[in-house]
């Protein structure tokens, strides 16, 4: 895995001012950050007004990374208050990140909930939470989370993911590979374009886990769009075992490719990194949560762009596991 900084976009001081004094006036306003018909109405007014220096920072990923950090921002430790101990349990602690954050997110497309996870909340509060070191979702620490694609098993998922540092004294990485670095043969690129297993819900979602009215749709791990190839990629939650050795074979060596062209990005507070979601892959190294209140802890938002194409058209006809993403500002 490769510690190579990742492309970054440093915001200007007139950047973080006009960010920062509009989110001191909805916090001021509403008091909260738990999301409503009327302040999601205020965060689009709000960032349709903003200046063009703004909007250009926010403009699309324009790499083969896939990704960029925002910098800029400033979060002081003391007054951010403890790390919560789990997501349950945050409510509106750093409630004014979770505001400038969804005034980012709308910039780049249409922010998006989901409504069975985190009480249906538009920002989520990523922190370890006893109990759940060793499971493959953003509450672990002890294990590895496996590179994946956000919500890989519903064809609703985020093309953007933007995960906020709020703090990160022990400098754990997120890690991120984007496909379009990888080496692959021709052979298993076609081996992958096909759809041959599904992506199973995890287990952030129970109910969809407990979905049973639709058997689960095969879908492709790799995707050549008009814009270059894309993936949706989750080994964690992928039934390997009901393919054959040939289609193992290819899904392993991307995994592997994956793995070598890695990245570690380790946030700073105040640091925002953007994630195009159809390109790249995204998980966390191991580390010891001390469960104290100075526990790594991110907020993070999805992000949907419309008329965006780089999906296959199939997916408009995927079930989603019963499962619904509530989308901010789309008409």
């Amino acid at each position: 895995m490769s510690t190579a900084a990742a492309p970054a976009r440093q915001l200007d001081p007139d950047s973080v001012s006009e960010l920062r004094q509009a989110t001191e006036h909805i916090h001021a306003e509403f008091g909260t950050s738990a999301t409503t018909p009327a302040l999601l109405k205020r965060i689009a007014t709000t960032a349709n007004g903003f200046s063009d220096g703004l909007r250009h920072h926010c403009r699309p990923v324009d790499t083969d990374e896939g990704l960029f950090v925002l910098r800029g921002l400033d979060i002081d430790d003391a007054s951010a208050g403890p790390t919560p101990r789990s997501w349950a349990a945050a409510e509106d602690s750093g409630a004014s990140h979770d505001i400038t954050l969804l005034l980012l997110a709308t910039l780049m497309g249409n922010p998006i909930a989901w409504e069975g996870q985190q009480d249906g909340r538009f920002v989520h509060n990523i922190v370890p939470s006893p109990g759940h070191e060793t499971e493959q979702t953003g509450a672990s620490s002890t294990v590895l989370l496996s590179p994946h694609t956000e919500d890989a098993f519903h064809p609703g998922r985020a093309h953007l993911l933007m995960l906020g540092c709020m703090r990160n004294h022990d400098d754990i990485a997120t890690t991120a590979a984007s496909v379009r670095k990888t080496r692959l043969s021709e052979r298993d690129v076609r081996t992958l374009t096909r759809p041959v297993l599904p992506i199973l819900p995890d287990d952030a979602y129970a109910e969809a886990q407990g979905y049973a009215d639709e058997a689960p749709p095969p879908v492709p791990a790799l995707f050549a769009s008009e814009d270059g190839m894309t993936l949706r990629f989750d080994p964690a939650y992928t039934p390997l075992d009901q393919a054959d050795d040939a289609y193992r074979s290819a899904y392993g060596r991307l995994g592997e490719e994956l793995a070598r062209v890695s990245v570690a990005v380790s946030l700073a507070p105040g640091e925002v990194l953007v994630v195009d979601n159809d390109l790249v892959v995204h998980g966390r190294v191991p580390f010891q949560a001390r469960y104290d209140g100075t526990d790594r802890w991110l907020k993070r938002a999805s992000v949907r762009v419309p008329g965006r194409r780089t999906r296959p058209l199939a997916e408009a006809h995927e079930h989603g596991y019963g499962q619904s993403a509530i989308e901010a500002h789309a008409r």
